[in-house]
């Protein structure tokens, strides 16, 4: 993997466990994802002019149906996470989303990319996953309700993440739209989406506002500097390799769970944080 690609995706990895962890802190706050959102759209603005200035608009069917397919699952991805943050604990729901991904991302890239994986390769992204259910305390969780509820959510997310990471792959490296492209389309549309509910539950709004505006604020910005900074490292590595080493956010998340949210059970969690590092070596490696 080239030495660009992978501090692409540590920078990608250490944006994400923090926007995360802010999600979590705040998850009570019905509108947070559409603060975030509407920040983050009206932030994106100039960048994305200049780039329609320098080299137009993706406007190919395809390419248009690509971008409305990651409005959607990036949609579905935000609704489902904080929803599982609201049930369980930062270091059930986030290993778990992330955990569950990188095993069905690895796969569709080999199918659908055509992608060939070294069975060293299939071994760490095997790893990294086996390493991030153990974190997620999944075994130990299944006999409350709550926790249950967690572990559906996470699951979800993690199917929505690699969704998203095969339709957004495709969208960089074989459509050629611009990753800034992709990341506006996705906030934009949940920023519009989200707005019915937000205009229904406006009475509440500047509350909300006055408890979560700083959240919100440094969501919108490591949101799309996480996820613009992934989708350039695969224009650079393949996305089976790309998709799992991202999996580092893990051991920061573990981390910041740890310390500031005082959850539970931190050395199992550091046992299944090891698992994950070996896998990522031996992707890389792969």
């Amino acid at each position: 993997m080239p030495i660009r690609a992978f501090l692409l995706i540590l920078f990608a990895a250490t944006a994400h466990a923090t926007w995360n962890f802010l999600a979590k802190r705040f998850a009570e706050n019905e509108q947070l994802i559409w603060f975030a959102s509407v920040l983050e759209t009206l932030s994106l603005i100039p960048f994305v002019a200049w780039a329609v200035a320098a080299h137009g608009l993706p406007a190919s069917p395809m390419a248009l149906l690509f971008l409305l397919a990651t409005g959607v699952l990036h949609l579905l991805y935000t609704e489902f996470l904080v929803r599982g943050y609201r049930t369980g604990d930062f270091t059930v729901v986030y290993p778990l989303a992330r955990g569950s991904a990188p095993l069905l991302t690895f796969a569709g890239a080999l199918v659908f990319l055509h992608e060939r994986a070294s069975v060293t390769a299939v071994l760490g992204a095997l790893l990294i996953s086996l390493g991030i259910v153990l974190a997620s305390g999944v075994a130990s969780s299944m006999h409350k309700v709550t926790s249950r509820a967690s572990l559906m959510w996470g699951i979800a997310t993690g199917v929505t993440i690699a969704c998203y990471t095969i339709v957004d792959a495709y969208s960089v490296t074989k459509l050629m739209i611009a990753p800034l492209f992709v990341e506006y389309a996705e906030t934009s549309f949940r920023a519009l989406v989200l707005s019915g509910k937000a205009w229904n539950q406006r009475a509440t709004l500047r509350a909300e506002l006055s408890r979560c505006w700083f959240a919100a604020l440094y969501i919108a910005l490591l949101f799309p500097a996480s996820y613009i900074a992934a989708l350039s490292a695969m224009k650079l590595a393949p996305v089976s390799h790309v998709a799992p080493v991202r999996e580092m956010s893990m051991m920061i998340g573990m981390y910041l769970g740890a310390r500031f949210l005082q959850e539970e059970d931190v050395m199992r969690k550091v046992i299944g944080s090891a698992l994950i590092a070996g896998g990522v070596a031996a992707l890389a490696l792969g």
